[in-house]
């Protein structure tokens, strides 16, 4: 079962507040070791809007869209950090972050990315380095990769640097099975994070986002504990992920009411799906003063250039999952964009969301690919090249069960 909207007051949950899904939660309870294995599960049953039940048929972007209303000015052109920035807006202070966000869902994490910690480490310390020489001092992280270990593994990589020289991203995981969950229900995203800053070693995150609206507490419930999280001081700033437009904005007037800014909202975004951008979730962010970031910004690897109709990639990496074969077309055209400005294939995607205003959330694992993505710094996509890509784009899907946004 999984919560499909969120209204309901805590304590007053029912059978009818939650869809059901076919072996979704494996353990009768879920407990933070298992949480990844649950999350690939998930997505796999029904969480990805392209996985599972849903059909792999890509849908095109509506004639009627204007896919120049969200384009960033011609004068903008991203650098690394601190030469460009991105304002997170916060009660006590803002934080300024770089244009890049570095994922680590797969640091430590074997349910989805096969994780092998002492083959993997050395290379991921070398890229992390690479990253803050090049200006990307940005992770962002989650209670349930890896069940914890990533976080563990991002405390380590920033150990002995300066507070201020890096910028931390951490989202709130609930399912209802949690155990935690239901002893402490209105007090979910607090003591959680009490949690992932002792795996960082921490004393506080810059950005804590609500990974989902899954929660069974109502939007209220979980505005109050996260206005607790910063009067405590353990976030700067807070968010959401795959909210849709409407509980965004429900987000953010439950917020102000503790005089706290909604600063960030992560959906899934890539030339493989625009329907953030479509349905008007965008706008909306923009009109707000809302940071739109996005996940699975190269479609978790799709848009790379690393994978072909005859190297499919991992069943398991599930957004955006059309087959290689449909996606074929807009590689051509990216390719083509590469070669002419000298970068990565998936520089170009990336400087795609860039160009839309968005802060796209990459996976880095080893230095090859922070010189990949990093490249899509420093220059900027042609208002024509825009519009080749563009038409090659697909418009992507929502799902009630997790993106909603």
């Amino acid at each position: 079962m999984i919560r499909a909207h969120g209204h309901t007051p805590v304590g007053m949950w029912t059978a009818c507040d939650y869809l059901p899904l076919p072996q979704l939660f494996l353990p009768k309870t879920i407990t933070l070791s298992s949480m990844q294995h649950v999350l690939q599960t998930g997505l796999s049953a029904g969480l990805s809007a392209v996985s599972g039940f849903h059909s792999s048929k890509p849908p095109a972007v509506p004639k009627d869209h204007d896919d120049t209303q969200d384009r960033m000015p011609a004068s903008f052109v991203p650098k690394g950090f601190p030469e460009s920035k991105v304002t997170y807006r916060g009660k006590n202070s803002n934080v300024d972050a770089p244009w890049i966000s570095i994922g680590a869902w797969a640091w430590g994490d074997k349910a989805t990315w096969h994780w092998d910690d002492a083959s993997e480490r050395g290379p991921l310390k070398e890229a992390w380095q690479l990253l803050v020489k090049k200006g990307v001092p940005f992770i962002d992280t989650a209670r349930v990769y890896g069940s914890g270990e990533s976080e563990r593994i991002c405390g380590e990589l920033v150990a002995g640097m300066d507070r201020k020289d890096f910028v931390m991203q951490t989202k709130w995981w609930m399912l209802p099975a949690d155990p935690e969950n239901i002893k402490h229900p209105k007090d979910g995203p607090l003591e959680k994070l009490k949690g992932t800053l002792e795996r960082m070693k921490l004393d506080y995150v810059d950005i804590y986002l609500v990974h989902g609206h899954i929660h069974a507490q109502s939007i209220a419930t979980v505005a109050k504990s996260l206005a607790d999280c910063v009067d405590q001081g353990l976030t700067k700033t807070v968010g959401v992920a795959n909210y849709s437009t409407k509980d965004m904005l429900q987000m953010r007037d439950e917020l102000a009411k503790f005089d706290i800014p909604l600063a960030v909202n992560q959906c899934e975004y890539s030339i493989l799906r625009r329907e953030p951008e479509v349905s008007g979730l965008l706008k909306a962010c923009k009109e707000n003063g809302i940071v739109f970031q996005s996940y699975s910004s190269l479609a978790q690897g799709r848009l790379s250039g690393k994978y072909s109709s005859d190297n499919e990639p991992p069943k398991e990496y599930r957004f955006s999952s059309y087959p290689m074969k449909q996606i074929e077309p807009t590689l051509e055209v990216q390719k083509r964009i590469a070669q002419a400005h000298g970068v990565p294939v998936a520089a170009v995607a990336l400087n795609y969301n860039l160009m839309h205003g968005i802060v796209p959330v990459v996976g880095v694992r080893k230095p090859e690919q922070a010189e990949q993505n990093t490249a899509a710094l420093g220059w900027r996509l042609s208002d024509e090249e825009i519009s080749e890509l563009d038409k090659v784009s697909f418009l992507g899907k929502t799902t009630k069960l997790w993106q909603q946004g």
